[in-house]
Parts: structure tokens; C-alpha cells; sequence
């Protein structure tokens, strides 16, 4: 009468381990690939005639939309897409001279009266999204996921008590524009390559200590 090998000698086991590897190794490589920039959305740089044209609306219950030149055309403008940290600039850019406003892609339920607390300055909501173009990009929430720096950025929002909103369109990205007074142009653009990507503080005043206020 034959005797039955164990699986471990008979290969079994080995082949049991072996496909576990592979399937580990495959889900290494593919977090180590979605966290290089293979896979985001490349960014247009924007017009200033777009951005000037754009039609913002206010957040303080008037029902008022405006231009969007108007908030940078005597002093310039630090002009923040989404992002409420890099608010605590504020009080160095008031020093220049040079204000400090955030433009939402929406206003659902209380988003503009949640964001508020996490940034100090005037909010506006651009419903046509220009100022998040001319190529709206977008990070899906699988891709998000897996992308360390999105992982600790979404914490440390956690702690610092926002949690942005659960509504509407959340996966678009947001970004930066340092503008000149008038027509003179954008002196610093900056486009979040992944959530929670901001603009180094340096390099934002740096840009605005550039700005030429007009006459």
C-alpha cells in the first residue's frame, strides 16, 4: 500500500507559499507605483484673462458675485484653492500689504461655515471651477488611499480638527495663485499634485514680497 507524502514534501505547500509571495510582492510594487507621479493628471498652467473674467460669488449671505480681478487688482492677492492651513500666513501678508482670500468649488449644507474656523480671510465659491483649470484634475479615492503623503496629510487634518465635506464633488484638486495688482500677471502658481499638497510657505512670500501695488 502506497504511502501519502506530506504536503511539504509533495509540493504543496511550497506552491501554497509561493502564490502568497507573488500576490505580496504584486501589492508592494503596486503601492510603490502609485506613489511616484505616474498616474497624476498633468497641470495646465492658468490665464490670468480666465482667472480675471471668472465669476465669484460671496459667502457672507448678500447673494453677490464679483469678478475675479476684483480681488487682486490694487494689491495683488494671495489666492488659495481650497487649502484653509497655509492661513496663518495672513498676518505676514498683512504686513505687505498684500490680502489673503480662498475660493471653494462649492457651497453644500455648511461647507463655507465648516471651513471658516480653518482659515482667516474672505471665502468665495467659483461654481464654474475655473480657477481649478483650465484642466480640472482629479485624484480617485482607490489611488488616494494608497499614496503616503495623502495618508499623512488627511491625518494631520484629523487633528487639527477639519474634516472637509462628505458631499459634492471632493475629489478635484486644489492649488495656489500668487497675483499681481492689475494686469501685471501671476507671480506663483502652485497645483496640489495629491490632497494636502500645499505650497512651501517660503516660496508663497517670497512671491508676494514681489507683487508692485498699483498707483
Amino acid at each position: 500500500m502506497e504511502t501519502e507524502l506530506p504536503p511539504i514534501l509533495n509540493g504543496e505547500l511550497f506552491s501554497v507559499w509561493y502564490v502568497a509571495l507573488a500576490v505580496i510582492a504584486a501589492l508592494v510594487f503596486a503601492v510603490a507605483l502609485a506613489n511616484t507621479d505616474l498616474f497624476l493628471t498633468e497641470s495646465v498652467p492658468a490665464a490670468l484673462e480666465e482667472l480675471s473674467s471668472a465669476e465669484l460669488q460671496t459667502t457672507t449671505g448678500d447673494g453677490k458675485t464679483l469678478k475675479g480681478q476684483t480681488l487682486w487688482e490694487k494689491n495683488g492677492a494671495v489666492i488659495m484653492v481650497e487649502a484653509a492651513e497655509l492661513s496663518s500666513l495672513k498676518p505676514q501678508l498683512d504686513q505687505l500689504g498684500v490680502p489673503l482670500y480662498a475660493v471653494l468649488k462649492e457651497d453644500l449644507d455648511t461647507e463655507v461655515q465648516n471651513f471658516r474656523p480653518f482659515f482667516n480671510g474672505e471665502i468665495f465659491v467659483d461654481q464654474e471651477r475655473v480657477y481649478y483649470g483650465p484642466t480640472q484634475r482629479r485624484m480617485g479615492l482607490a489611488l488616494g488611499l494608497v499614496r503616503l503623503g495623502v495618508l499623512r496629510n488627511l491625518v494631520q487634518a484629523q487633528k487639527n480638527g477639519y474634516h472637509g465635506n462628505k458631499k459634492g464633488e471632493g475629489f478635484i484638486l486644489g492649488g495656489l495663485y500668487v497675483i499681481e495688482a492689475e494686469k501685471q500677471g501671476i507671480l506663483l502658481e502652485h497645483r496640489e499634485k495629491e490632497f494636502g499638497n500645499k505650497a512651501h510657505i517660503s516660496s508663497i512670500l517670497e512671491a508676494a514680497k514681489k507683487i508692485n501695488k498699483s498707483q
